[in-house]
């Protein structure tokens, strides 16, 4: 009898093994499945804190795939060298992976799989990241949604794949090819002092990201539409970190939520919509990429924005010193925790584009370095659509008074006080660990006076308007 030659399994961010398309197709194939994760370009090229979080998920999914009696192999590298080598040295037949939709993934996938095609290697991909392909869904008069809402009226009601179970058994080579080690990689070498200080922040792995859903759907999913605004409040998922390297999948969000709508809990629709405004991010940045570098609507190229990340005031803005309460706390969220929530994020980014007159590639680009939640679509959809250039974007006009901001969703100050040290007599741990992950060059102290605003709110709503009525689009 024949016997069945390797299927090789290319990781990438898809870190787990249940509802993996891939990898139950690869196991099913019949002969041993190796998986491998390439550190390429793409992967060595990431931000400080999503490169730093992609190696822990890395080493725990190797944890994991070894308890199961099989390994994660690690080589760095060309991506298509690499697979060709491990095709050599295995014997393999067959390359999997699952689809990603960046347009720096796409070109490579693409290369890869026509290179190995023409190698005579079945070059597959799968997916899995998002629930339903960019291909898939069109308007009435065909092409993809600009706007978010009628999406969501055309996916909601649509059939959403069950997700898959993790292999019961995963089929071993008799001989495993040599792999890298993860120390010397050091994928966390530019985090410096702050990886330890986030690092307990971070729900590592599949096992924590359902754990996570799980005490979401019980415990929070039914009060989510009110405290999903609310910083101070245990109010969220705080899934993103774990849907970013594909930890958990969309599928299993969906269903989980969909579970709860039809129990009554009330904010179980709230979130399934959150679930589709990321599915909305990937459509848009498949069918329109340049939302990732460039104003998405193109009419925003002349408009007056400063480009400089040097000045005083985007230097304030980095550090959590504008002298905006809200900004400063969710500025110093970021860089202790990794995230920031999602209030805090429209109120940072509508500051830096409105009062500050800067360019959301600024803040978009100190997102991409900070974030261990960083998604590229999710990343440039929220940027843009706070700073108003991108689809469905609130006005310009709509200049967030952060405020009144604080007032409506921070009443008690529960969430500035835990970030901001400064001026209290006794600072939250977390106000203090801000001084322990920040670079040293800052000379930031605890004992510091709280500064006055860099921009005043009013002044910088007024320079902001001013601009918008003057732009000549």
């Amino acid at each position: 009898m024949t016997k069945t030659l390797p299927t090789i399994l290319w990781y990438r961010r898809d870190l787990r093994l249940s509802d993996h398309a891939a990898l139950t197709a690869a196991c099913k194939h019949g002969g041993p499945v190796i998986a491998v994760f390439v550190h390429d370009d793409l992967s060595d090229g990431l931000g400080a804190a999503p490169k730093w979080r992609l190696g822990l998920g890395v080493a725990e999914l190797a944890d994991t795939l070894r308890d199961k009696g099989s390994r994660l192999i690690l080589r760095r590298g060309k991506a298509l060298n690499v697979l060709r080598a491990l095709v050599a040295e295995t014997g393999a037949g067959a390359v999997y992976w699952s689809r990603l939709y960046d347009p720096d993934s796409i070109a490579r996938d693409t290369a890869v799989k026509e290179a190995l095609k023409s190698d005579g290697i079945e070059a597959k991909s799968f997916g899995g990241h998002l629930m339903f392909e960019p291909w898939t869904v069109e308007t009435g008069t065909g092409g993809f949604y600009k706007v978010y809402t009628p999406f969501w009226n055309n996916v909601k009601s649509r059939e959403v794949e069950a997700p898959l179970p993790a292999p019961a058994t995963i089929p071993a080579p008799e001989v495993w090819p040599d792999s890298d080690s993860m120390d010397d990689w050091q994928m966390g070498a530019t985090m410096n002092r702050g990886a330890d200080v986030v690092r307990p922040f971070v729900q590592l792995g599949e096992a924590a990201a359902q754990a996570r859903l799980g005490h979401f759907i019980a415990h929070i999913v039914q009060d989510y539409k009110a405290l999903r605004d609310i910083p101070g409040a245990d109010g969220t998922s705080n899934l993103s970190e774990n849907l970013a390297l594909g930890e958990i999948t969309p599928h299993q969000c969906w269903h989980a939520g969909q579970r709860a709508r039809h129990e009554g809990k009330q904010g179980a629709e709230t979130f399934l919509k959150e679930v589709v405004w990321r599915e909305f991010a990937y459509h848009l940045m498949h069918h329109t990429p340049r939302i990732l570098t460039d104003n998405w609507r193109e009419d925003w190229d002349a408009f007056p924005w400063q480009d400089d990340a040097r000045t005083s005031e985007v230097q304030a803005w980095k550090m959590g010193r504008t002298g905006i309460p809200f900004v400063d706390a969710a500025m110093r969220e970021l860089y202790v925790t990794g995230r920031m929530h999602n209030r805090g994020r429209m109120i940072v980014a509508s500051y830096l584009t409105k009062h500050l007159m800067t360019h959301w590639r600024i803040g978009l680009d100190w997102f991409e370095d900070c974030l261990i939640d960083w998604d590229p679509a999710s990343n440039a959809m929220g940027w843009q659509w706070s700073a108003g250039s991108g689809p469905d974007a609130t006005p310009y006009f709509r200049v967030f008074n952060p405020v009144t901001q604080l007032d409506k969703f921070d009443k008690n100050r529960e969430y500035v006080s835990r970030w901001i040290a400064e001026g209290r007599a006794n600072p939250h741990d977390d106000a203090l660990a801000f001084f322990d992950a920040m670079p040293r060059h800052w000379g930031l102290s605890p004992d510091d006076g709280y500064p006055d605003p860099v921009v005043p709110v009013d002044q910088g709503r007024h320079r902001a308007l001013e601009a918008y009525e003057k732009r000549e689009f």
